[in-house]
């Protein structure tokens, strides 16, 4: 097996008694594109920054290209291979674009001036502007002109398009592919975006309160989930391994099952239950089972397994 770009393995951090990232295990191979999905306070930056040597795992391991984070030389090393885009764009306010691509063309040696030259006239980056001055979606555009033309290995996005019209969006989202993903690099890139990540995206995560619910490649949601629906009173809580989430709406309950929706139906029936509906599920309606907040009488995913350590086989 190739060089894993990013590995973790049992990675958490604790912020006092809080609990940002728990046990979080990934295997993420070169050239994949990752979507490392969950809502505002999931635990999906923290773990970026984790990557990145900015904070420090309470404990687990981390690895980038196989190199540690937490080692002052190794971490060095991966900054020179790994760009990475945060969600607020701190760079130097007073400086127009222009002077800040020579800024930085110093530091990473795989720095293209061709690509800066091409991102900046197919962005349409106001060059003499100071930065502070731009828009925010300008800064977006700047923040990724400035890693894009690093051409570095890996590239690593925190919320990326946040605060930005769709027009704008669209237009990110086609450079990223285009010079990018086209290229066979790795991108891993947090949203709760879910549209624009099936649009880039091979594999996705998905991150509730700082644990990895469940991680799939894009193409096989719709094939592997179903949604089924069922009625009648007292339905029982199912305690099955293909059991994702189950949520009750009154006499209605509604179970996200993995693999086999017709024998768990035939299951439900032999309990009294009427099925109404058993349906396919796109990323959309399984990120919101599985992080909507559980009803009461619905223990928090019922019988789901714990996400796997993925391979990228």
């Amino acid at each position: 097996m190739s060089e894993r770009a990013i590995f973790t393995e049992g990675l958490s951090k604790s912020f006092g008694a809080q609990a940002a990232v728990t046990e979080l295990n990934l295997q993420i191979q070169p050239g994949a594109v990752y979507g490392f999905l969950g809502r505002n306070g999931a635990g999906k930056t923290t773990t970026m920054r984790m990557l990145l040597g900015l904070v420090r795992p309470t404990k687990g391991r981390a690895r980038v290209l196989g190199l540690d984070p937490t080692k002052e030389a190794e971490l060095l090393r991966i900054l020179e291979r790994v760009a990475f885009v945060p969600q607020r764009k701190q760079l130097y306010g007073w400086a127009t674009p222009a002077e800040l691509v020579r800024m930085n063309k110093a530091y990473f040696p795989r720095w293209s001036d061709d690509a800066a030259a091409r991102l900046a006239e197919r962005l349409e980056i106001p060059t003499k502007m100071a930065f502070k001055k731009l828009s925010i979606g300008n800064q977006t555009k700047v923040a990724l002109l400035l890693a894009l033309a690093q051409e570095a290995e890996v590239l690593i996005l925190d919320e990326p398009t946040a605060g930005l019209d769709p027009v704008m969006v669209d237009e990110i989202l086609r450079t990223l592919i285009e010079d990018h993903v086209s290229q066979g690099r790795t991108i891993f890139v947090s949203s709760h975006q879910l549209g624009e990540v099936e649009q880039i995206c091979d594999w996705v995560g998905i991150l509730e309160e700082g644990r990895l619910l469940l991680e799939s490649r894009l193409e096989d949601i719709r094939q592997e989930f179903r949604l089924v629906i069922a009625s009648g009173e007292g339905l029982p809580v199912v305690q099955s391994p293909d059991v994702v989430s189950a949520t009750t709406h009154g006499r209605f309950r509604r179970y996200v099952v993995s693999r086999e929706a017709e024998r768990f139906a035939v299951e439900l029936r032999g309990q009294g239950a009427t099925i109404l509906e058993i349906s396919p599920l796109g990323l959309r309606e399984l990120f919101l089972h599985l992080v909507r907040k559980k009803d009461p009488c619905t223990p928090g995913n019922v019988g789901a397994k714990p996400a796997p350590v993925s391979s990228f086989s």
